[in-house]
């Protein structure tokens, strides 16, 4: 929906996380449909509050009208970008693909200075923020991983990210065995950042010549019978809607069309009864965050109801409440402070279910709450993991 439509009703103001605690952001209304009334391309943008929105997406999700106020501001945003020099930490956080893997490459050094007093203050003069820990680079990536194939019930292309990547390898191992504990055979296809990163710093050609990529790539397996799942929702946002919204790459939509968030995709197989997963009983008792990209993609919350079926689990889950960190944003010095209040409302109320720990399916809002809170955080593959007995 276009901009014109917008009936002014505040739904979207309500509902924005970064409006509530920080006076400078107008919120989603006045920075998307009501200033772009008064936006012309050939004059430069002088509007810097619009770099304030997290693009979380609450106020798309909450608009009554299907106006879309967070790809409005996402498009001044780019324009600001382009007219404007970049600040370290956008140049930075935009090449995150090329420093992780320069990262991972010197994992022990780089992790060693990371966490030293030397090391944040570099940081902190670059403008990123050190409130929370770095994750730790893992030397051997997931791409790295020996590729097997079997004959199996389903066929599917896992695009596991950056952060499963560089970071967390770990979780992605695991959910290959997921996979594969339930038949089906997983391929680890050639693939690049998704290009959020670098579309929300401000670098959309950047961003496109990641997706061109990685739609080249996954074309190739949809064309031979493969399905595309996906693990960290802001990839998926991303591939299901970035690629055929505002980077217009060709032949996204076959890309959308035949990916899956890869809980949603085992319980479509579930429903389908092509498999029969033999869950046992896991005692714990966890307070699930759900990351607003979750909530964005519109696909229900299919993590939650994969562990509903594992026995003496108890989920309670939290739906309200923005982690605060959004990738990089809440990296950046100058959104310390939006991040820090957010992140300890959601803490709040993940802490009075009196959890023993955290579950949610975004690496970053999984870094933020463990970090604020103490507490461990897993990812949900994690706990099903566990139920499933999986046994290497």
């Amino acid at each position: 929906m276009k901009y014109e439509h917008c009936i002014r009703c505040t739904i979207c103001v309500e509902n924005c996380p970064v409006f509530r605690v920080n006076p400078e952001f107008p919120g989603p209304k006045q920075s998307g449909p009501d200033a772009q009334r008064f936006r012309s391309d050939g004059k430069k943008s002088v509007d810097d509050w619009v770099l304030l929105c997290s693009q979380c997406k609450r106020c798309e999700m909450a608009c009554p009208c299907g106006v879309e106020p967070a790809q409005i501001i996402l498009r001044a945003q780019q324009k600001y970008g382009l007219e404007h020099p970049h600040t370290a930490a956008h140049l930075l956080f935009a090449n995150n693909y090329y420093l992780s893997t320069l990262g991972s490459m010197t994992a022990p050094l780089a992790n060693r200075v990371a966490a030293t007093k030397i090391g944040k203050k570099i940081f902190q003069r670059l403008g990123i923020a050190t409130y929370i820990p770095f994750p730790k680079f893992s030397f051997k990536t997931l791409r790295q991983e020996k590729k097997t194939r079997n004959r199996e019930v389903r066929k599917v292309a896992f695009f596991y990210g950056c952060f499963i990547n560089f970071y967390r390898p770990d979780i992605g191992r695991k959910i290959i065995q997921i996979l594969q504990s339930l038949r089906i055979d997983v391929v680890l296809p050639s693939q690049w950042c998704c290009g959020l990163p670098a579309l929300g710093n401000g670098n959309l050609a950047l961003a496109r010549s990641f997706a061109a990529k990685n739609v080249a790539s996954l074309s190739n397996y949809i064309d031979a019978g493969y399905d595309v799942v996906y693990t960290c929702t802001s990839c998926g946002l991303c591939l299901l809607h970035d690629y055929q919204g505002i980077m217009e790459i060709p032949g996204a939509k076959k890309i959308a069309e035949n990916s899956y968030n890869v809980h949603e995709y085992v319980l479509k197989l579930i429903a389908e009864q092509e498999i029969k997963p033999a869950f046992k009983e896991v005692n714990r008792t966890l307070a699930y965050h759900i990351p607003c990209h979750l909530r964005a993609l519109e696909i229900g919350y299919p993590a939650a109801n994969l562990l509903r079926l594992i026995p003496s689990l108890q989920c309670r889950i939290l739906d309200d409440a923005c982690c605060g960190l959004n990738g990089s944003y809440g990296f950046k010095k100058i959104n310390e402070a939006t991040a820090l209040q957010l992140g300890g409302r959601a803490v709040s109320l993940i802490k009075k279910t009196g959890a023993e720990a955290i579950v949610a399916d975004c690496g970053s809002c999984r870094m933020q709450l463990s970090g604020l809170s103490g507490m461990e955080a897993f990812d949900p593959a994690e706990i099903i993991y566990e139920s499933l007995g999986i046994k290497v």
